[in-house]
């Protein structure tokens, strides 16, 4: 999923700044109240899209993670679970599913499996433009729906009654119950959804809830509440009984500023609140998230970043070292040298160390070279500045600027600064309104495929648009083939491809380092799935 500047939502590196600070819902005296289970937190960006049939960015992953449940869920101890699901069986040819007699909507009736069945024909119809459609591609027929060749009543599922869900694959796909975790598989009530017609998720009223809590309240730009869902069938194990999010701010500083005055209960640290929060002797909290951010070029036709030649002058002047350690300087941080981050398990041990990534070291002379080399395939005698689209926040100011520096000391490139809100970025990636994006990806679900097929030609999730048919080929290897070994033989056809056709240049892999309440117990976090993660936390007494 789109990686959100602290993806997961605490740390500051690309999400939109939000400078005053003005909560519409009553602010809590703490951060904490153990009497009424209520806790306060803040978002460093409104969710830009609660629809789960439309839903990209790991904001709104996060807030849909609360208030919606798939088939299967992740655990406190981050293994898939039951959810609406109550069991299930898988085979080569497809899935069942037996749904819970006591899942429930927020307005109190049965999760059914037309519901699922509605959603998934939804996300894959073309008229509906979901940028996430190809996770659905598993399914019997799902591309071909997505192509507009079929009909969306020919998608591999169906619903033999209310409670048995019957799915069937277009091919083998071992990690499919990973993906039911997933919001794109969410289910969604088909009346309720045609009486909101396009108001559809655009508030809190336009929204139902199968999940362990419910929006209760959405004041955009400024604030939201969530609160338990009595109707969740789990809803014993949800302690909290609310949680306040009156502030909506990616400005560091604030942050920890409200943590220090007890307004909420995590905050993410940049290197200045660091120091300030090593000196204040706060315990530090560190976490790999498991994101891998990157530059990202533009392929089409008409941009000076669809030369090769260009993208291999650039990729000898880039060091990824240099930008973490003088630049972030965060621990947690690793340079990013590949697609695919070093978590990733392989055949026998971690892919990155069965099949290490090629490495490019940075060659200035070389990268003269292939400058001349493209000016002249490209018919001039100076390339025009190059637009580099990101988020306005400082952290992605900051990695902005140095970019800039880089591209005249070491090319004579101009690099102009296209800084927007994370909401306004996602559209002008969509829309292809850059020469390179500052991206970045978390992964949807644990299997190496989540990064792998994203710079595929029919992935709308590749916004520079890399069209390579020999990439196609190695992902549909990766991604029908049973065999271990076969598979992650293409994941590294692919891992090399990226490298050396200089698709997108890694920037890093992201480390968290964050404050917590000490009264906040039961929070859990994870690389896949919903994180942070608060439907097991509880305020503990004082």
């Amino acid at each position: 999923m789109l990686a959100a500047p602290l993806s997961k939502l605490f740390q500051n590196l690309s999400l939109s700044l939000v400078c005053l600070l003005v909560p519409a819902l009553p602010v809590l005296a703490d951060a904490v109240d153990y009497r009424n289970q209520v806790i306060s937190i803040a978002l460093t960006q409104e969710p830009p899209q609660l629809n789960s049939m439309l839903a990209t960015d790991q904001i709104s992953g996060f807030v849909l993670g609360h208030i919606q449940e798939g088939l299967l869920r992740y655990d406190a101890d981050n293994r898939l679970a039951p959810a609406v699901a109550e069991h299930w069986e898988l085979g080569a040819e497809g899935a069942t599913f037996w749904l819970r007699q006591e899942a429930r909507w927020s307005d109190g009736k049965p999760v059914t499996a037309h519901d699922f069945v509605f959603a998934w024909r939804n996300t894959v119809d073309p008229a509906t433009g979901s940028e996430y459609a190809s996770i659905l591609y598993p399914l019997k027929n799902a591309e071909a729906i997505n192509r507009g060749d079929q009909a969306v009543e020919s998608l591999g599922v169906q619903a033999l009654d209310d409670h048995t869900l019957e799915v069937r694959f277009e091919k083998p796909t071992p990690y499919f119950l990973g993906l039911t975790a997933f919001p794109s598989f969410f289910p969604v009530r088909e009346d309720f959804y045609r009486s909101r017609g396009a108001r559809y998720a655009a508030d809190a009223d336009d929204l139902l809830f199968n999940g362990p809590f419910k929006l209760s309240a959405w004041v955009h730009g400024a604030s939201l509440r969530l609160e338990k869902n009595e109707h969740y069938w789990d809803r014993d194990r949800i302690r909290l009984n609310r949680i306040e999010v009156p502030y909506i701010t990616s400005e560091t500083r604030s942050l920890f500023n409200l943590f220090k005055d007890d307004k909420i209960v995590l905050a993410g640290l940049d290197s200045e609140t660091l120091q300030d929060a090593l000196k204040q002797r706060y315990p530090i909290r560190k976490f790999s998230d498991g994101s891998v951010f990157y530059l990202e070029f533009n392929h089409r036709p008409g941009h000076a970043t669809a030369n090769k030649a260009l993208r291999q002058a650039i990729q000898a002047i880039y060091d990824p070292a240099e930008l973490v350690n003088k630049v972030i300087a965060l621990p947690g941080y690793r340079p990013g040298r590949s697609l695919f981050p070093l978590w990733l398990g392989g055949v026998e041990r971690r892919f990155r160390q069965e099949y290490p990534a090629p490495v490019v070291q940075p060659d200035p002379e070389q990268a003269q070279r292939y400058l001349a080399q493209a000016k002249q395939e490209l018919g001039v005698e100076a390339l025009p500045p190059l637009v580099l689209l990101t988020d306005n926040s400082p952290g992605a100011a900051k990695q902005a600027e140095y970019l800039q520096s880089l591209f005249k000391t070491r090319l004579g490139l101009d690099l102009r600064i296209d800084r927007q809100t994370f909401k306004q970025r996602l559209a002008k990636m969509t829309a292809g309104d850059f020469d390179i994006v500052a991206a970045g990806w978390g992964p949807d679900f644990d299997d190496p495929i989540t990064f792998g097929d994203l710079f595929a030609s029919w992935n709308e999730n590749n916004r520079g648009r890399y069209n390579n048919p020999e990439y196609d080929r190695w992902v549909r290897v990766a991604q029908t083939s049973s065999d271990p070994r076969q598979r992650m033989d293409a994941m590294a056809r692919l891992q090399t491809i990226i490298i050396e056709d200089v698709v997108i240049l890694a920037q890093y892999e992201r480390g968290l380092v964050y404050v917590q309440h000490p009264r906040l117990e039961g929070l859990v976090r994870r690389v896949i799935g919903t994180d942070p993660d608060f439907s097991g936390a509880r305020v503990i007494q004082p």
